[in-house]
């Protein structure tokens, strides 16, 4: 064979080659993970008040659900039900994690995270952000599958002393790689985005996971000066936490912005949720998001402190601009990617279900149209507890959080989330037979 032909044919076959390598390359993946963003706290889900173009993007460029339900109305259950594909309780986390170093409260080091699922499948793995499912070395990221981790290990810091200030004595915590690391006066949303930007950077070239697990818009509400001054018209404390919104909103565009750069954004799985409603404490300045038609906020389980944002998108692979009105769970989230991107699932009891079908076909029914949707909080005859099978739901042993609620507290309460979506009229009295038949499978699915 000629010379020139001899170079063209090894030439081809390179190419031939790289496009091999390009193709079995498994998408990446970023987990982003608001922290009390309330349930139509975004453009895309309707407000008109705030200034969100980067996670609207996301949307615009991905699937948006309108009936997706975080893990639980409180942020340890909420993220460990997320990592784990599995009910909060079932992992091990019932209730809030320690924000003291070495404090009780944690999930099991024996639970399988999302993390650890994509570094058995050769992934990269960096937690960037809030951890608060466990403060002891064994329970923090290292220990649970991350290969790099940045961030603060409590509930959550002041964003630019990153100390702990709740009840004394306040306490420094920020940590990378298990070691306490000091970056005062550095802007923590800022120093999330950097972290994650150098990350992507470091790692493009190999499949990498991100757990960026964002410390906003929860309290304290740390919004920049010009955003401040942006929403400086609007109603208090609305305008504190808008300020916070559109400052979190710049670092997600930081992240897809790096994702363009590096050519990367089509070989990328994005993933949003906030991990439950927005807050009404005092440390919240008593409100200041937005549950629009949904009644509660965090800490209760009527939708307002469940039924959040949650998107994915992938493009060039899943459906854009697309909306989904099925139900949706942050436990899907696990199963979900494992078949995206063709990783093993874990060898345990999973009860998030694959929503792969749902996202590329809006005719496909929900996973949970025949397996309801459970959550826990607590333990014991007071548990805060819901059941959501089909259109009904029941609760047990709530409260109604929202601003207007003034934290009535509930026993049972029985709504048709079709037909009263706010949750307007507690039909417990009327329906005992769909009472008796939800309790009975949230005692099947939770025994005492």
């Amino acid at each position: 064979m000629p010379m020139r032909l001899v170079a063209w044919s090894v030439l081809f076959s390179c190419i031939l080659s790289a496009n091999a390598l390009a193709a079995d390359k498994k998408p990446n993946v970023i987990f982003i993970l608001a922290d009390d963003q309330g349930s139509v706290d975004a453009g895309c889900y309707g407000s008109e008040d705030l200034h969100t173009p980067h996670m609207d993007s996301l949307a615009v460029n991905g699937v948006r659900f309108t009936q997706f339900y975080s893990a639980a109305p409180v942020c340890s259950p909420s993220r460990a039900g997320a990592l784990t594909g599995r009910w909060p309780v079932r992992a091990g986390v019932p209730s809030n994690c320690s924000s003291e170093k070495g404090g009780g409260g944690a999930m099991p080091n024996s639970e399988i995270t999302m993390a650890e699922m994509f570094k058995a499948a050769g992934y990269t793995t960096a937690h960037i952000g809030k951890w608060h499912i466990g403060y002891t070395e064994e329970t923090m990221p290292l220990a649970q599958g991350f290969d790099y981790s940045i961030g603060h290990m409590g509930g959550c810091i002041d964003n630019y002393s990153h100390f702990f200030y709740w009840n004394g004595p306040n306490r420094h915590d920020l940590w990378r790689n298990g070691k306490e690391v000091y970056e005062s006066g550095n802007y923590f949303p800022q120093l999330m985005a950097d972290e994650a930007c150098s990350f992507i950077e470091e790692n493009q070239d190999e499949p990498f996971f991100i757990y960026y697990a964002m410390n906003t818009p929860h309290y304290p509400y740390q919004g920049e000066a010009k955003w401040l001054e942006h929403f400086k018209n609007v109603k208090y404390p609305r305008n504190l936490y808008a300020a916070f919104i559109a400052s979190q909103d710049e670092r997600v565009g930081q992240l897809l912005a790096t994702l363009d750069k590096l050519e990367l954004r089509n070989d990328t799985i994005v993933i949003y949720q906030s991990d439950n409603g927005y807050s009404t404490e005092v440390r919240a300045h008593n409100g200041g998001g937005n549950s629009g038609p949904y009644r509660g906020a965090k800490f209760s389980m009527f939708e307002g402190g469940i039924r959040l944002p949650g998107i994915i998108s992938w493009p060039g692979h899943l459906p854009e601009g697309e909306v989904r009105d099925q139900m949706a769970h942050a436990c899907d989230w696990l199963p979900t990617l494992a078949e995206l991107t063709g990783v093993k699932l874990p060898e345990t009891h999973l009860d998030g279900r694959s929503q792969v079908a749902v996202i590329k076909d809006g005719d496909t029914r929900s996973p949970h149209s025949e397996h309801p949707l459970h959550w826990q909080v607590g333990k014991g005859n007071g548990a805060a507890w819901a059941v959501r099978d089909g259109d009904w739901k029941l609760i047990a042993n709530t409260r109604d959080t929202e601003e207007t609620g003034k934290n009535q507290n509930y026993k049972l309460f029985l709504a048709n989330i079709a037909k009263d979506p706010g949750e307007t009229t507690n039909l417990a009295d009327q329906h005992p037979e769909v009472v008796a038949r939800l309790s009975k499978l949230h005692e099947q699915e939770f025994p005492n």
